[in-house]
């Protein structure tokens, strides 16, 4: 298995902690590394969880299919973020949707309460790891929140400049990439993908974007 210690380090979760002290709580954690192909579930609608998971190579992508097979797109995870966490309180239902590979992709389930119970050691970097855990829980709700303000918007053209404004925002540059195929944004945004082309070529050719592929630009 590749050493994904400097990968981990760079993770919001182990934010703070070196090298050597992530190597000393992945025993203690009792920390197992899962490789997935391509189309391969990580998680299933479902399940039960009690680890908490760490994406550190690939990507996933959160969705939820109903009985007539319409698929709602709920995230995406890209390497270094951390799911799973809403699941595990000691009430918490089973998964209420799926986690699916989109490329080959390498998770590391880490033993969740062993996360929370600080050891007999008093490790500061533990105390950090659990701070960092609170941090970014926070920082997902917020995510959340920010899903919920583009698809509240009354309109196709106002759900399109919400997210598309929101990502620029977040990457820092008028011009990004979105990591969502054109079905896949459509399913992000709960819209019929024909209309939403439809939109979006309207809003090129009145000089707002531009757009190739999963690249656009805010003009």
């Amino acid at each position: 298995m590749k050493n994904y210690v400097p990968v981990l380090k760079r993770t919001r979760l182990f934010s703070g902690v070196s090298e050597d002290e992530i190597r000393a709580m992945l025993n203690c954690l009792k920390a197992r590394f899962v490789e997935y192909s391509r189309g391969d579930a990580v998680l299933r609608h479902g399940e039960h969880l009690d680890q908490l998971l760490l994406l550190l190579e690939g990507s996933l992508q959160i969705q939820r299919d109903d009985n007539w097979g319409n698929r709602a797109i709920l995230d995406s995870i890209a390497p270094g973020e951390m799911f799973g966490e809403a699941y595990l309180a000691p009430e918490s239902s089973a998964l209420c949707h799926d986690i699916v590979a989109l490329k080959d992709s390498v998770v590391v389930f880490v033993n969740a309460r062993k996360v929370l119970t600080v050891c007999s050691s008093m490790c500061r970097f533990h105390y950090l790891v659990i701070q960092n855990l609170f941090f970014s829980i926070s920082e997902k709700n917020k995510k959340l929140i920010q899903k919920l303000n583009h698809m509240s918007r009354r309109t196709l053209r106002e759900k399109l400049i919400s997210y598309l404004s929101e990502e620029a925002r977040v990457q820092g540059s008028t011009g990004f990439t979105i990591p969502f195929n054109r079905q896949q944004l459509a399913d992000y945004l709960a819209v019929d993908r024909s209309a939403m082309s439809r939109e979006l070529c309207k809003m090129r050719d009145e000089g707002l974007i531009r757009f190739e592929r999963s690249f656009f630009e805010l003009l």
